[in-house]
């Protein structure tokens, strides 16, 4: 008998409750203990899954075995001689790709949710038995585990070495359509779930082409046979989790393209990025992880301050993997860019914390964003993508193309993936295998929170970089703007409808708002006694100049407030990026070398 045996009973759709049962064959004569974990790998929060669990029971036979939880996530059986079986409800209706979610359309879990770990035998097999739900026998099942008497895409027997793999493999089950390709000649697949009228011939070929351009920069990982896709289309939604064998998406019905479509619109450039960002996890962090990662500590926070590395440089080259392969154009690549730019220099949290800081503090802040996150703190994707970037152009300058970071990854896969990344490795690789003096890089931009001198990186590649007023609260960057970038009116807060009403959700630290008194929270009223809301805000600044006032008035709480405010000029803080016409034959060079695999 097989140590450990899982069996998933999807049986009550309406109160979205799976029955989770575990045979253990020989429990610890002293009273097995049995754990959940409290947060999953590639989210940095504490989520405490078992909180889900409605009710739990355990049995030997027909013998009821007693059952005494010890803390919020931790039971310990009576002794008994085995085999033991343990029963739980679990209550899913978390529809992310971090939890387990169970409905009459559809069941999707990760291990994490459901899966019982038998303390002290976590390297013993594993087997999960998936029952086919009674009211919708011709679903299909959709997961990275290793089939054992179940046939392709359907219910049955899978098998997972140990414990640690068992929690790494989600399940889709549902009416799927199901698309395979092969990349580096390993077969893939992704499965869909929701409603769609995607075009699937061109999606896996653009995935192949994609996953293909990944194995090209990093090489195939030993042992590597298979790779699923599970991905849930919703009306609106973007996110992903990363797998060793397989990955969890969801994005908008809008992103994927239709059969009648030839571009590549912003929607499905934004959809394969998420696939290239997923997928590249596959060697950074799944893999190469921190060594605060080797091995998982599942029941508590694992600090490190190496999460810039992990998901900064998998957001580095989630999109220059786009353009290398040749799914998207340069300008596409660059318009990218500077949209990243943008959102980095569009919040005061740079100032204040470093990469690495918001790396160790992902757990209480990154996670937990709060109305002054945008001045606080930072994020260690979007600002650890740009100092991925600068490092790359930084060491292709230096050494003339003969260090990248591509090298640096390279070699970090080859000396860290089996015992994990020390807290300085990625440093330490890059300046031995560069011969460049790389401290005050890491100390002024990882360490410090020093603005990245792009203008200065980009120059050596022949692209200037332009920063100019947003022209609305749409204008993510990335393109010129469509008007004169005159001066204009700035209050310095955001207006966000909750509950029907227009919240000031974000007030900029050092802005007008601020100065007058205006908090997050506040309810807006009017400016100058004219009505204001999320959707006239701009209409209403663009009746003043940049030194006039006005008087806001909001509700805070059940007080009508009055705030006198001098609004000043909006910030030039849109970057767009462009070739420079001007530049030299060695720049140009330089840039297509960069861009090319």
């Amino acid at each position: 008998m097989t140590a450990h045996v899982y069996t998933v009973n999807p049986r009550d759709p309406g109160g979205h409750l799976l029955e989770v049962s575990l045979t253990i064959a020989n429990p610890d004569p002293n009273g097995q203990v049995l754990t959940l974990p409290a947060w999953i790998p590639g989210s940095y929060l504490i989520r405490d899954f078992a909180r889900h669990i409605v009710s739990i029971r355990a049995a030997m036979g027909d013998d009821p075995v007693e059952l005494t939880k010890t803390d919020k996530s931790t039971w310990q059986a009576a002794p008994c001689d085995g085999p033991l079986t343990v029963v739980a409800d679990v209550y899913a209706w978390d529809m992310s790709v971090r939890g387990a979610h169970f409905d009459t359309t559809h069941c999707y879990f990760n291990g994490t949710s459901l899966f019982l770990n038998v303390e002290g035998q976590e390297d013993e097999d594993c087997e999960v038995t998936l029952l086919a739900p009674e009211f919708a026998a011709d679903w299909r099942v959709a997961t990275s585990m290793r089939r054992k008497d179940a046939e392709p895409y359907g219910f049955g027997t899978y098998h997972a070495d140990n414990y640690d793999e068992l929690i790494d493999h989600p399940v889709e089950i549902g009416d799927l359509v199901v698309g395979e390709f092969e990349a580096a000649g390993i077969p893939h697949s992704i499965a869909i779930y929701g409603q769609h009228k995607a075009d699937m011939g061109r999606i896996c070929s653009d995935m192949a082409t994609l996953c293909s351009a990944h194995h090209e920069l990093l090489g195939t990982p030993e042992g590597l046979d298979r790779y699923v896709f599970l991905l849930t289309v919703l009306g609106s939604g973007y996110g992903g989790l990363e797998h060793r064998w397989s990955s969890s998406l969801v994005c908008s019905r809008k992103d994927l393209p239709r059969r009648d479509e030839e571009k590549i619109s912003d929607g499905y450039r934004k959809f394969l990025g998420l696939v290239s960002h997923e997928y590249f996890h596959l060697w950074n962090v799944k893999r190469l992880k921190p060594s605060a990662f080797t091995p998982y500590e599942l029941s508590s926070e694992s600090y490190t301050g190496l999460l810039w590395v992990f998901e900064g440089i998998t957001s580095y080259y989630d999109d220059l993997v786009l353009v290398r392969s040749g799914l998207i154009t340069t300008d596409s690549y660059l318009e990218l860019l500077g949209q990243v730019i943008t959102r980095v220099i569009r919040g005061s949290g740079r100032l204040l914390q470093s990469v690495e800081e918001s790396s160790f503090d992902a757990w209480t802040k990154f996670y937990r964003q709060e109305a002054n996150a945008s001045n606080a703190i930072v994020s260690y994707y979007a600002k650890g993508s740009l100092v991925a970037l600068a490092l790359d152009l930084h060491l292709r300058a230096h050494t003339d193309g003969q260090c990248t970071l591509d090298d640096v990854m390279r070699e970090c896969w080859k000396q860290f993936a089996a015992e994990g990344m020390p807290e300085r490795g990625l440093e330490s690789v890059a300046s031995r295998l560069s011969g460049v003096e790389l401290s005050d890089f890491f100390e002024r931009y990882v360490r410090g929170t020093a603005d990245l001198p792009l203008d200065k990186f980009f120059a050596e590649f022949g692209i200037r970089v332009h920063l100019r007023r947003a022209e609305g609260r749409s204008d993510a960057g990335g393109k010129p703007g469509k008007k004169a970038d005159a001066k204009k009116a700035w209050l310095g807060a955001t207006l966000t409808v909750r509950n029907g009403q227009n919240v000031f959700s974000v007030v900029h630290a050092g802005s007008p708002a601020e100065k007058a008194g205006i908090a997050a929270g506040d309810i807006a009223v009017a400016i100058d006694n004219l009505r204001l809301t999320r959707s006239n805000l701009e209409e209403r600044l663009g009746d003043y100049h940049p030194g006039a006032s006005a008087t806001v008035s909001v509700f805070r709480r059940d007080e009508l407030m009055r705030f006198r405010v001098r609004l000043s000029d909006a910030p030039a803080n849109t970057c767009y990026l462009a070739i420079d016409d001007d530049g030299s034959e060695e720049q140009q060079q330089r840039r297509e070398t960069w861009l090319s695999l």
